[in-house]
């Protein structure tokens, strides 16, 4: 992701809105694998802006400070700031009660502007800083009060498109497969691409599947049960890990493999950086399987082919490579 000092006319617009300190940068650094940053992270100063690629589109990604001074600029030229927006983000820090009513005010005022631009796009709100680490009888109060949330924003925006999510840079899956999740209703082959997974996972035998982007986005999934569904969301940060790896060795001149293959309990687990030539960016597979069974590069031959001319607007002229 890059800052814009322009607009892209191309970029479909996601707008990251809410209170200052609420959590909507740290959320962003960590789609972007800065984990470093989140620790010395500043107030967001006004609008800042990104683009970045998802699968064949373009993204503008809009990170809207929240300090009350600038909140009351946006309000005041919304045309400049919520026009346009195709999906919002809203973020509540559910660890900070004490503003979660100025939160709702303020949600309810973006909302008034959306209205005035005539536009409805879908508001997804971010319950944050749902840390996993905390103790049960925290986590209890907060899934009461997130409860009762839930109810008094929908009572009180009467929004038709609301949808609401749990989050915490703390756990990194919530952030993933919930981003990925509202970026995959812009695009429109989303249901093709999940139907292809599906059919390929079951030919394999295989219990669960996630294609992520260069991003680390979710291009698509497959989970055969609840069990391994949790399992691959455990396993994910150690992925990352294992691939900044590879990046690091290919960048030094190495020949680490860009293939993992472990065992944890009755599950296979395989991790594989798929290069495609021609291709803008590598693929990243992560698959578990029960039993053993051995990953050889022909079994993902058929499932790469068939998802390249779906994601990329023309067809990849030249096989794939590992």
């Amino acid at each position: 992701m890059e800052y814009l000092k322009e607009d892209n006319d191309r970029a479909r617009k996601i707008l990251f809105t809410g209170l200052d300190t609420a959590g909507k940068t740290s959320i962003i650094l960590t789609l972007k694998k800065e984990f470093s940053k989140i620790a010395v992270i500043s107030p967001t100063q006004g609008a800042q802006r990104r683009i970045f690629d998802f699968l064949d589109i373009e993204i503008s990604e809009w990170d809207l400070g929240g300090q009350e001074s600038y909140r009351i600029s946006y309000l005041r030229n919304p045309n400049m700031y919520f026009d346009n927006t195709e999906i919002a983000i809203f973020v509540i820090d559910i660890q900070n009660e004490e503003r979660i009513p100025e939160a709702i005010s303020y949600l309810k005022d973006v909302i008034d502007q959306f209205y005035k631009l005539k536009i409805q796009p879908p508001i997804n709100i971010f319950f944050h800083k749902y840390d996993p680490d905390f103790p049960d009888d925290i986590k209890e109060n907060w899934e009461e009060l997130i409860s009762k949330l839930k109810q008094e924003i929908n009572n009180e925006t009467q929004y038709d498109k609301l949808s609401f999510y749990i989050t915490s840079i703390y756990n990194l899956p919530s952030i993933m497969f919930t981003v990925s999740e509202i970026l995959l209703n812009l695009y429109p082959k989303a249901q093709l691409i999940k139907k292809t997974i599906s059919e390929f996972c079951n030919k394999i035998n295989c219990s669960s599947m996630l294609i992520l982007d260069q991003n680390g986005l979710i291009i698509g999934s497959y989970f055969k049960e609840k069990e391994s569904k949790e399992l691959i969301k455990q396993i994910i940060p150690y992925f990352i890990k294992f691939d900044n790896k590879i990046q690091k060795d290919n960048n030094l001149g190495g020949d680490i493999k860009d293939q993992l293959i472990f065992q944890r309990s009755k599950y296979y687990f395989l991790f594989r950086r798929i290069l495609l030539e021609n291709a803008p960016s590598p693929w990243y597979l992560i698959l578990l399987k029960k039993g053993y069974y051995f990953f050889k590069e022909q079994v993902f031959e058929p499932l790469i082919n068939m998802l390249k001319p779906i994601i990329y607007r023309q067809i990849l002229s030249k096989p794939y490579a590992f």
